[in-house]
Order: C-alpha cells, then sequence, then structure tokens
C-alpha cells in the first residue's frame, strides 16, 4: 500500500539516475493485458522505465481459458513494455484477481516471560504462526505479519527492544485455488518470462491507491474490472477481508449492446465516450453517434443500425445513461451486500475507494457514494516518475501497485528460520531465480 516512503521514493527519481534493480509486472485481465517496467536506482528511489497493453485474449473473469492465447497476449504487452522501456526483462511479478480469492487472519502467541524481545523470539513467533496456517488444499499467495501485540495491545511495529510478558504477532493470509493459479503461471513460463511471485490482485491494487493512514483506520478497496469485482476490507493495517463478485465494467458493455442492437466494440465507445453514471436535463436533447469518426458508415461497413436510432444512426444519450446506470444499480448492490457481510457498515463503515478499468467512468464516485451512503473516491497510482499519462488512470492501478509491492518485497512468514538465512545469503542484485524457487518451495511444503 501506498506509504509516505514509496511517495517519497517515486517523486524523487530522476532518469539520469543509476539503476539498482529493475522490477517486470504484468496485471492480465479479461479486458487488457498490461505490463510494466519499473527501475529502482541506488538511492531507492522508483522510476517508470516503459509500460505497455493491449487487449486481453484467452482470459475470462480472471481464469486463463485459452493458454495459447493468453501467452502470445503477456509476450504482446511485455514487448510492448520492454520497447518502451529500451530494455527487455527476464521475470515479472503477476496479479491474480480470480481463483476464488479468499483472505484471512491469523493471531498467534507466545510466552516472553517479561524479558527483553530478541530477534530469536521474533523469528520463533512467525515459525509459530506459519505452523497455523490451515490451507486446506489450497494455495497459500500471501502469509505476512501485519503488526505485532504486545500482553494483548495491538499497534506495535516492530517488538524487538521491547519487554512483555506475552509476544502475538496478526498474520494476514491469503489463499487461491491452486489450478488457476498455476495455469496463470504457465501462460507467463510459455511466454518466455520468470515468475516472481503471484499477487493478489487487491493487494497489489492497496498499494497503489491507500495510504497507510486509511488501512490503518478502515477503508473498502472495490476494485472493478471487466468481468469480476473484488471488494476487500482494509483496517488495522492489514487486508481483513475480500469478497468477489462476478460483475464488472464488461457486463455494462454487453447491456449497452444488448439494448440498441450494437456490436460490442461499438457499445464499449459508446459507454467510455458517452456513458455516465448521473444523468443530466439535457440528455433527452442529445443525441450521440454509434459510430466513430473512422468507421465509414456512409459506407455501410460499420455494424448494424441501433435500435431506436434516427437516420444518422444517432440515439438518445438520456437512453444510454438510463442503461448504464440500470447495471450499475446491480452492481453497487452487490458491493453493497459484500461490505455489509464484512461488516463494514452502520457505524463501522468508512471511505469507500474506487478502482480498475471500471472506475473510469463518468460519474461513478457521485452514483457509488448515493447508492451505498458512504464517502466515495477514486483510487489512483501514486504520481511516479516516468508514468505516461495515458496510464495514470485507474485501469493501471494495479499494475503500478504489482511493481511497488515488488519494491517493499514485505516479509512472507514461510520464509523464516532456514529458509530466511537462505534468501539472505544472495547479493541484492541476484536474479529473480531464488524468489521463484521460493514460491514453488512454499507450494511444495503446504500442499
Amino acid at each position: 500500500m501506498t506509504s509516505s516512503k514509496t511517495g517519497s521514493r517515486a517523486k524523487a527519481a530522476t532518469p539520469k539516475a543509476r539503476l539498482a534493480k529493475v522490477f517486470g509486472a504484468v496485471n492480465i485481465g479479461s479486458f487488457r493485458i498490461s505490463a510494466m517496467i519499473m527501475g529502482e536506482t541506488e538511492a531507492g528511489d522508483l522510476l517508470v522505465l516503459g509500460s505497455g497493453h493491449r487487449a486481453s485474449a484467452g482470459v475470462k473473469r480472471g481464469y486463463i481459458t485459452d493458454m495459447r492465447a493468453a501467452t502470445y497476449a503477456i509476450r504482446d504487452a511485455v514487448e510492448r513494455a520492454e520497447k518502451s522501456a529500451g530494455q527487455s526483462v527476464q521475470s515479472v511479478w503477476i496479479a491474480c484477481s480470480g481463483a476464488g480469492l479468499e483472505s484471512t487472519v491469523s493471531k498467534v502467541e507466545i510466552e516472553i516471560g517479561g524479558r527483553r524481545i530478541e530477534e530469536e523470539d521474533v523469528e520463533h513467533l512467525l515459525m509459530a504462526a506459519r505452523d497455523t496456517i490451515q490451507p486446506d488444499g489450497r494455495t497459500v499467495l500471501h502469509a505476512q505479519p501485519a503488526h505485532y501485540t504486545l500482553d494483548g495491545a495491538h499497534g506495535v511495529a516492530n517488538p524487538r527492544g521491547l519487554h512483555a510478558e506475552r509476544l502475538g504477532v496478526d498474520v494476514h493470509v491469503m489463499l487461491a485455488d491452486g489450478a488457476p493459479v498455476r495455469n496463470l503461471m504457465e501462460a507467463v513460463q510459455s511466454a518466455h518470462l520468470e515468475v516472481e511471485g503471484v499477487v493478489a490482485a487487491p493487494l497489489a491494487a492497496g498499494y497503489a491507491c491507500l495510504s497507510e493512514e486509511e488501512r490503518d483506520l478502515g477503508v473498502a478497496l472495490v476494485e472493478i474490472g471487466s468481468d469480476v469485482t473484488n471488494i476487500s476490507v482494509f483496517a488495522g493495517g492489514m487486508l481483513l477481508g475480500l469478497r468477489a463478485a462476478p460483475i464488472g465494467s464488461g457486463d455494462i458493455t454487453d447491456a449497452v449492446a444488448s439494448a440498441f442492437g450494437i456490436r460490442r466494440f461499438q457499445a464499449e465507445r459508446l459507454k467510455c465516450v458517452s456513458g455516465s453514471a448521473i444523468a443530466s436535463p439535457s440528455d433527452h436533447r442529445e443525441m450521440i453517434p454509434v459510430n466513430g469518426p473512422n468507421d465509414g458508415w456512409e459506407e455501410g461497413t460499420s455494424g448494424p443500425v441501433a435500435r431506436g436510432a434516427d437516420d444518422k444512426n444517432r440515439i438518445p444519450r438520456a437512453e444510454l445513461v438510463s442503461v448504464v446506470t440500470q447495471q450499475l444499480s446491480e452492481l453497487t448492490r452487490e458491493v453493497g451486500r459484500a461490505l455489509k457481510d464484512m461488516g463494514f457498515s452502520g457505524s463501522r463503515a468508512g471511505q469507500v475507494v474506487l478502482t480498475g478499468g471500471g472506475a473510469e467512468l463518468a460519474g461513478l464516485a457521485e452514483f457509488t457514494q448515493s447508492a451505498l451512503g458512504m464517502p466515495v473516491r477514486i483510487g489512483r497510482a501514486p504520481s511516479l516518475t516516468g508514468l505516461p499519462e495515458a496510464h495514470a488512470t485507474p485501469g493501471f492501478a494495479t499494475l503500478a501497485g504489482l511493481c511497488l509491492y515488488a519494491a517493499d518485497d514485505p516479509v512472507d512468514i514461510r520464509a523464516v528460520g532456514g529458509r530466511h538465512q537462505q534468501a539472505h545469503g544472495f547479493s541484492p542484485s541476484a536474479s529473480g531465480s531464488f524468489a521463484f524457487g521460493r514460491l514453488f518451495r512454499a507450494l511444495k511444503e503446504y500442499f
């Protein structure tokens, strides 16, 4: 998640700075597949070197449905980012938005006896927490210590050097179905890339869109993708709950195409260019063209005439807005139901942050705020040096968050003990083979 440290690193970098590390990231969505290459300077500042995207293929509702098509699209998106960056990458971090994501919190305590807490005590605690993970045959994507407790008192960031009778830790565990995760990894590997790690999309989006204070006080993050909307709740510095709704911005596009009897690409353009979540009095008087300026309407090659259109194939904007808002009402009902199930309602509710490609619809924040009765804002990636304006949008927030996550490289309790010591035996410039191997060792050990 965005922190003051990350923010300063992002703003201070300069294109002429010498790079110490390079991170590659790929967000495999149902609407588009995007890639980004980010560098970290010797001073610890971050710089976007290049980014690229293309239309998705072989992906539906976050799952790989056609391995060959997905592999080609991933390779194409990465090559576009490499061309933009002027350098290639051999390994990437990837986001997982489907695969039945589930978030749980594990709480563990050990006796200290009032003495001073040493590094060995913390490692012992984390190893004890690791043993409590019960994946029940599923894949553990993350098992991260969120914060520590001393004699039941929360909010301890670093217990080392303090005295306590009991030392505890709250560990955030993210589970996923194994087969879809392996399909994602295989699609990337078939594109001649190594996998540094698989990151749950809500965590990556949170790194880009949420401040440390928001995560601590309590906030809901709603990532609206093309086919899936992930609703997550953060509090106490960690992700406490997660729900996935099988509805997204692509369903709005389909509803527009069906209502007017037009093709999907026409409906998508209408939604993005003229669609809105808020109606205005002038909508009934405004006629909007179904075809774009280069669709060849005069030659009759652009597709069917829209249902209810005039002789120039134009429809009243009010009718388009009506179709859009009907679908949004269904989406916000799903979001509201999920937030209520996770206890994020009434006096316990806070701000809602919308991100993802679907959050780019005009007026969406106002519509959602009215529907949910909660304050709502649009979440974007922080200001990153080198990030193109076209990619500084909610639709690319998860991609930027992947790079920020890679740069932060948070502790995973499965890497403590012997594996933790092994990790420190590698130089900072080592390739991604260790991280990739660490992931598979964890999969092998637990599943």
